[in-house]
């Protein structure tokens, strides 16, 4: 555990230092988000946030390679990282040229499916899926790569739809990852297996750089993460995803937690664990497809009428609105967790309690009016001058 603390320390470190230079070469090179009637800010804010995150995470790979816990590991460990974060390379270099003059939808799903095209260009990819009663399917190299090819392109879209308000990508994601993080480290310390696996160093590295990123980005941002960040996070997740799947056996994995094998893991674990981690963005990219489809634009055409735009409209501040996503990101992405590794009347009990209040934060908050949540949470206005 040490040493996936130095990863996230390393990680959060060095991304919150290379900030400040991604800022300055946004602005040197015109990579400036400019003012949209869909946007919330109310003036122009530097992209390319993703370079500086794309820098804490090389610098926590090229750390856990010297670190003898990681080092001494199976050698394919560290070898699908790497891949990774090629791949994640790839995707961040797009995003970087979309921050500067704007690619159309079609050429980043373009780079999108090549970055993906690394991972599997490498074997990293779906090889199989373990059944409920503790079997393997295996699945065709064809399907295998498909499949992998719908997570990795659904999870990086899904990421990059919910990056609209300040914080809001960065925290969903950090917390998707620190429950995967968690959900890859006690599934390995219950069956007595090693601890060393490329999830658990991804999704650490991962939650560090978005955690030493949000330091900037939170409400008011001083800088986005643009496409080049939003891509790279949502790869880099899914990315670890993929790589756990084919990491262990029915029989390295048969149980829960206290010797009890866990009623959601055979399923969880080879596919549905990304998803419902990134449920909250993912829904809300499959609603904006339906409801553009449906009005006869494109899936890709912008609008403003995401799930944080929503929660604007019923009467949530921008920071409370960030908060809110956070909080049902962490309800469903460690109650996937808890669920899938342990059982028993105190777990449910305990995530039906969660469930409560966070429907009570989000529906009834907003009728409060005169609370002290608001002067809390938003930053005093700036005066206007009268010159």
């Amino acid at each position: 555990m040490r040493a996936y603390l130095l990863v996230f320390l390393v990680a959060a470190a060095v991304t919150y230092l290379l900030t400040v230079v991604a800022r300055e070469i946004a602005v040197r090179t015109g990579a400036v988000a400019k003012v949209r009637d869909r946007d919330v800010h109310a003036e122009p804010i530097p992209y390319m946030g993703g370079l500086a995150m794309l820098g804490g995470l090389v610098a926590a790979y090229l750390v856990a390679r010297k670190l003898p816990f990681l080092a001494d590991s199976p050698a394919f460990v560290l070898h699908d990282a790497g891949v990774v974060l090629v791949a994640g390379g790839v995707i961040c270099l797009v995003g970087i040229i979309d921050d500067i003059i704007e690619l159309d939808a079609l050429t980043k799903l373009g780079g999108q499916v090549l970055a993906t095209a690394v991972l599997i260009a490498f074997n990293l990819q779906y090889n199989f899926i373990t059944k409920t009663d503790g079997s393997q399917f295996s699945i065709d190299p064809a399907q295998g790569a498909l499949l992998t090819g719908l997570v990795v392109v659904a999870t990086v879209n899904a990421v990059n739809f919910i990056d609209g308000l300040d914080g809001l990508a960065a925290g969903v994601v950090g917390i998707g990852a620190i429950a995967f993080f968690l959900f890859c480290y006690e599934l390995t310390r219950i069956n007595e297996v090693t601890r060393a696996t490329t999830a658990a160093l991804l999704s650490c590295a991962l939650a560090g750089a978005c955690i030493g990123f949000l330091v900037h980005n939170w409400h008011p941002a001083r800088l986005f993460m643009g496409d080049s960040g939003s891509m790279l996070i949502g790869l880099v997740l899914s990315g670890s995803a993929v790589s756990l799947s084919g990491q262990f056996t029915p029989a390295d994995i048969s149980q829960g937690a206290h010797g009890s094998q866990a009623s959601l893991l055979p399923t969880l674990l080879p596919v549905l664990l990304p998803v419902t981690i990134l449920v909250v963005p993912l829904v809300d990219l499959v609603l904006a497809v339906v409801r553009r489809t449906r009005a006869g634009r494109s899936p890709f055409a912008p609008d403003k009428q995401h799930l944080h735009h929503r929660l604007l409209e019923i009467g949530h501040s921008q920071r409370r609105a960030v908060l809110i996503m956070w909080l049902w990101a962490a309800l469903i992405g460690f109650g996937s967790v808890f669920a899938s590794l342990y059982t028993g009347p105190v777990m449910w009990s305990g995530l039906g309690a969660a469930v409560a209040v966070t429907l009570v934060l989000t529906f009834l908050l907003p009728k409060v009016r005169g609370t002290k949540t608001d002067a809390l949470l938003e930053p005093p206005e700036e005066p206007v001058s009268t010159l």
